[in-house]
């Protein structure tokens, strides 16, 4: 890279980096991306192998975040997406060594299995509970023990947890994890309150579809060839103005805007930077601007994950029921969070007669599992299947990918550190960050938060923030 002068340099060729870089191009301004990996995407990758089209990250998005419609629709890769079959629908929990189906809907909790009588009752009486009116923040499994009581808190929101940040609910802040939850109790008293005014105002045209109290409506969606087409539709249209195997080591004030140096080539100079690479990237940058800003990014945790991809002949798994797939909550003490059953919901990631599976392994309570050998995450991938599925056969093809800092985790007080976090940006003007160590883990919000930092960098409007429903 020779070097050059842009208005904004942003740091980091992942979706929140790329998806920025694309709207500041669009409002005109001049842009370079910057990735120090040999390829973009971050952990959105998908790979073709022996026929199969096995996913490092992300399976899928919701289809409700108009940001992210936005982008697709302004990339032209409309006729690309790939709506998950009605499978997603059916899906388990494993609950003392077996699988308990998953109640699709509330009212189907009090004849299900996956918690006691006593439990399902406790959940019923959640609308007797008082609610909290401070505004201290509390962890999930705190907000859940108090709202729907200890077993459910235990079985369904650890699950939930586990499926969404691979993290330990009784640390993670329910203020940053999962806002819907405490806005519901805050404004209407508690979870089935809120619920029933909000399928209420759906009702009388006031609002967008809202989805259930645990989180956002929509259809889990993908593409033909993937969730790498995304990256790759993103990169084509920034070009040369994205350059990866590009390492960041020195970020300098200037007085007309920031110098960044690498450890190839010639500078950059910015009038901005966003540093849009994770929290464990961006601290060694910031320390010789700011050493309590760099701290504060540095404590941002996460959470190591190893993903195993398993290809099997459609007569091997005939036994086993089609659906979505199953979470395990910590309180089953295995190494495995889950496996997700990724060609009965897009059904074009397996070749005909065969089916893709993803386990994932590891999370906040199981970090040391990631210290094993690739035949011991395989090992243990197959036990659980055999344990809780009756599998006993043999994968025909197998893919081990490793995320050593997967998922960063919002301990209980992140919002306050984030809002702390900006006050110390505030002294180093035209300096951002973005990502999803912040404001949001999932692919959705950091797109969100690339729209709308894109338009204050240029000074442009929002979009209107209109859906497709």
């Amino acid at each position: 890279m020779t070097g050059q002068h842009t208005r904004v340099a942003v740091v980091g060729g992942g979706i929140a980096g790329l998806s920025l870089g694309f709207h500041l191009m669009r409002h005109g301004v001049a842009v370079r991306v910057v990735e120090g990996a040999a390829r973009p995407g971050g952990n959105i990758r998908t790979e073709e192998r022996d026929g199969y089209r096995c996913e490092w990250g992300p399976n899928g998005f919701l289809d409700s975040s108009p940001p992210t419609i936005r982008l697709v629709d302004a990339l032209g890769l409309q006729d690309e997406l790939a709506p998950s079959s009605d499978a997603t629908r059916v899906r388990w929990i494993v609950r003392d060594g077996r699988l308990r189906r998953l109640p699709a809907k509330p009212q189907q909790l009090l004849a299900s299995d996956v918690l006691s009588l006593k439990g399902r009752l406790r959940v019923l009486a959640e609308p007797l509970q008082a609610a909290r009116r401070d505004d201290a923040d509390e962890s999930v499994f705190d907000f859940a023990r108090r709202r729907i009581g200890a077993e459910a808190a235990e079985v369904l929101v650890d699950a939930m947890v586990t499926g969404i940040y691979a993290g330990d609910p009784r640390r993670l802040s329910l203020e940053a994890a999962f806002p819907r939850l405490r806005a519901l109790e805050r404004e209407h008293g508690g979870l089935l309150r809120g619920m029933l005014a909000l399928r209420k105002e759906k009702r009388g045209g006031r609002a967008a579809a809202h989805g259930s109290a645990l989180g956002p409506a929509g259809v889990l969606t993908s593409f033909d060839t993937g969730m790498e087409t995304l990256v790759q539709a993103l990169a084509g249209v920034l070009g040369e103005n994205l350059t990866c195997d590009t390492r960041l080591t020195r970020l300098e004030r200037t007085a007309s805007g920031w110098r960044l140096e690498f450890e190839q080539g010639a500078p950059l100079t910015a009038e901005q930077v966003v540093l849009a690479c994770p929290a464990w990237v961006a601290a060694p940058l910031l320390h010789g601007l700011d050493a309590d800003l760099a701290e504060r990014v540095s404590a941002i945790p996460s959470a190591p994950v190893a993903v195993v991809c398993t290809g099997w002949a459609e007569r091997d798994v005939a036994r086993v029921e089609r659906g979505f797939g199953f979470l395990v909550p910590g309180r089953e003490q295995s190494p495995v969070l889950g496996t997700l059953f990724d060609s009965w919901a897009f059904p074009n990631r397996a070749p005909q007669g065969r089916v893709l599976w993803r386990t994932l392994l590891g999370g906040a309570r199981a970090a040391a599992v990631l210290d094993l050998e690739d035949p011991a995450l395989v090992n243990h991938t197959l036990r659980a299947l055999e344990k809780w599925l009756g599998l006993r056969a043999t994968p025909e093809m197998v893919r081990v990918v490793r995320h050593p800092r997967g998922i960063p985790q919002y301990p209980v007080g992140h919002a306050r550190e984030v809002a702390r976090i900006d006050a110390r940006l505030e002294r180093q003007p035209g300096l951002h960050l973005t990502g999803n160590c912040y404001r949001g883990i999932a692919m959705n919000a950091c797109i969100q938060e690339a729209e709308a930092l894109a338009a204050r960098v240029a000074g442009a409007p929002l979009p209107q923030a209109a859906s497709r429903a």
